[in-house]
């Protein structure tokens, strides 16, 4: 006995028609499935006359903007087109058939493309990954270091005594520097997707906004902040794959760069989500993120300062444990900004990273990775 979508049956109808399930055009159309019930009566497996299926599949495809599900246990054909199937291999196999640029029917006699996942990640478990993965690292690399080098991560130019080394130290030595490096390269290629995927979603922000000259100021923060962001992802290669030990002078300036571009990128992030949210954060998940990148970033630059100081009395002064307050301080700033870039898992709590096929209907020209400053 078929029923359809909302779970009741058609009443005074013993054999009742065909039901096509379309979501929640299936309640509208009871009513009118009962006035063709004598038609099927007739012959069970008679088709609907077109001009009548063209009507159903008109109302369905106009409530459905998605995929679309067919199941029958009447109609041979049904089967040979079903509309969430799973193959052997364990791809998931959507029917989403292709829409006109109205959404009022499918574009072309007969023809549908099956949406196949290939893969799909959690948002939240890539981001989770591009954290845990660096910080557990480095903190291998410290407590390795730190027993089995002790002499080699405490030496300085002024060759005076201190206890915490600096993270080029602990990461410039080997066989840390190759563990090191191997997890930075992991590490960079979910922070490039994050930093388009932020660009996408700031656009789409912005498409709320009622006012002109915010708009446009909105626009260009989005590339200030974009560009800002791949920037200190690149520097932060840098830091990475040229050592203290082998090139202390280039090293030094990546570095400057790396702390000027990351501290840029949260203050010009902060100033675009004011721009986007004139009214504040409208969730309690955007009211969480904010706090905790405004908090992140005011830690940073206490530390920043700190560093500075403690830099300058290190390089000139020479003064004992003076390099281990600039390390800490080094850590600091090093878990702010791991901390600040975290806050992603709190921006995007249930978006997934998906790689599909025929999902070229789904793609939006806003949506799309580039490198074109617009």
């Amino acid at each position: 006995m078929d029923v359809t979508v909302d779970g009741r049956v058609p009443p005074d109808t013993a054999d009742p028609p065909q039901t096509t399930s379309a979501g929640a055009a299936g309640h509208a159309q009871q009513q009118h499935d009962q006035k063709c019930s004598h038609m099927s009566q007739q012959d069970p497996h008679h088709h609907h006359q077109p001009h009548q299926q063209r009507n159903l599949m008109d109302n369905a495809h106009a409530s459905l903007p998605g995929a679309i599900q067919r199941k029958s246990r009447t109609n041979d054909r049904s089967k040979e087109r079903p509309g969430h199937t799973e193959s052997p291999t364990g791809t998931m196999e959507v029917d989403t058939g292709h829409y006109g640029d109205d959404g009022g029917g499918p574009k072309g006699k007969g023809s549908s493309d099956k949406l196949v996942v290939h893969l799909i990640i959690g948002f939240r478990d890539i981001c989770v990954f591009t954290l845990v993965l660096p910080l557990g690292t480095l903190f291998v690399c410290f407590v390795s270091a730190y027993v089995f080098q002790p002499e080699e991560i405490h030496e300085t130019h002024c060759r005076v005594y201190n206890i915490i080394p600096s993270i080029s130290a602990i990461t410039g030595v080997s066989p840390q520097r190759y563990l090191w490096r191997v997890s930075i390269a992991l590490h960079i290629g979910p922070r490039f997707i994050i930093a388009f995927v932020y660009r996408n979603w700031y656009r789409a922000m912005v498409a709320g906004l009622n006012d002109p000259g915010r708009m446009a100021k909105a626009c260009r923060m989005i590339n200030i902040v974009y560009w800002l962001n791949l920037v200190e992802i690149s520097a932060l290669c840098g830091v990475t794959y040229i050592s203290n030990k082998e090139n202390y002078p280039l090293h030094e300036k990546v570095f400057i760069i790396f702390m000027t571009t990351s501290l840029s990128y949260m203050l010009a992030t902060l100033k675009l989500l004011k721009i986007l949210q004139p009214d504040g954060p409208q969730t309690p998940n955007e009211e969480s993120s904010l706090r905790y990148k405004q908090a992140f970033f005011a830690l940073s630059i206490a530390s920043t300062v700190g560093l500075i100081l403690f830099f300058l009395k290190h390089r000139f002064l020479c003064q004992d444990l003076a390099f281990s307050w600039f390390a800490l301080c080094e850590y600091i700033v090093a878990s702010a900004n791991m901390g600040f870039h975290c806050t992603t898992m709190l921006d995007f709590p249930t978006e997934h990273f998906l790689i599909a096929k025929n999902a070229k209907q789904y793609k939006k020209q806003q949506t799309s990775l580039g490198w074109k400053l617009d």
